[in-house]
């Protein structure tokens, strides 16, 4: 499905009943990578897989800000009157919650990211090198963001004032000290790590992410 928001044409996808649950996924990739995950979540909520723009079947665009993908995001959850809903945001995805959920405290009912920046210093070094050598090759704006943005203050996350859950792989390309931050900055949030995993692991293509989501929820309410 397709509905226009932001002077964006986004495309979604959506399954199940319930509390409407969103989820947003990583630079590069579209909804695709929460097939799994969401057929799982799908027999508790309704869920929610939009492409962000310049992603997947959503509208392509020549230069990203999170703030833009952010609003993208507050007026797509208006659009489809979903009331409260929960946000799951993965990496860029994760980026994209922090800013709605300190931006607008009232439009979330809960928070879950999983591994998210606060700024591009977050990523570590040798990664973050890699980046910066394979940005010379590939031009598009999905690699030049992840250089020059975010900027997310911990004035940011001490406004965040719903119920949040941070996420991060042992062995994960975010700096553990910058995950560690962004859980303890946060009123209240809780932070899991995933043994044994990277990055992407435990949520691409995996059920690993939706069983956590369903016993932190459940926990939570």
């Amino acid at each position: 499905m397709y509905i226009t928001v932001n002077g964006i044409r986004l495309y979604y996808e959506k399954q199940g009943t319930g509390r409407p649950l969103v989820m947003v996924h990583c630079n590069s990739m579209d909804h695709k990578i929460f097939r799994k995950a969401a057929k799982v979540l799908a027999q508790h909520y309704t869920v929610y897989l939009p492409d962000s723009r310049d992603h997947g079947k959503s509208e392509k665009v020549n230069l990203l800000h999170y703030d833009a993908m952010a609003e993208d995001l507050r007026q797509f959850i208006l659009a489809l009157d979903l009331e409260h809903p929960i946000f799951y945001g993965f990496s860029d995805g994760g980026i994209i919650g922090l800013l709605l959920a300190s931006k607008y405290p009232t439009l979330l009912s809960a928070l879950i990211v999983s591994g998210a920046s606060l700024r591009p210093d977050s990523t570590k070094d040798l990664p973050l090198r890699f980046f910066r050598l394979w940005s010379h090759v590939d031009r598009s704006d999905k690699m030049q963001i992840m250089l020059r943005e975010p900027d997310i203050t911990d004035d940011m996350l001490r406004a965040i004032t719903i119920p949040t859950f941070v996420t991060a792989g042992a062995h994960d390309v975010i700096k553990p000290s910058h995950t560690e931050h962004l859980a303890k900055t946060i009123p209240g949030a809780q932070l899991k790590i995933f043994p044994h995993t990277g990055h992407t692991g435990y949520i691409m293509n995996s059920t690993k992410i939706a069983d956590y989501i369903l016993s932190v929820l459940s926990e939570a309410t």
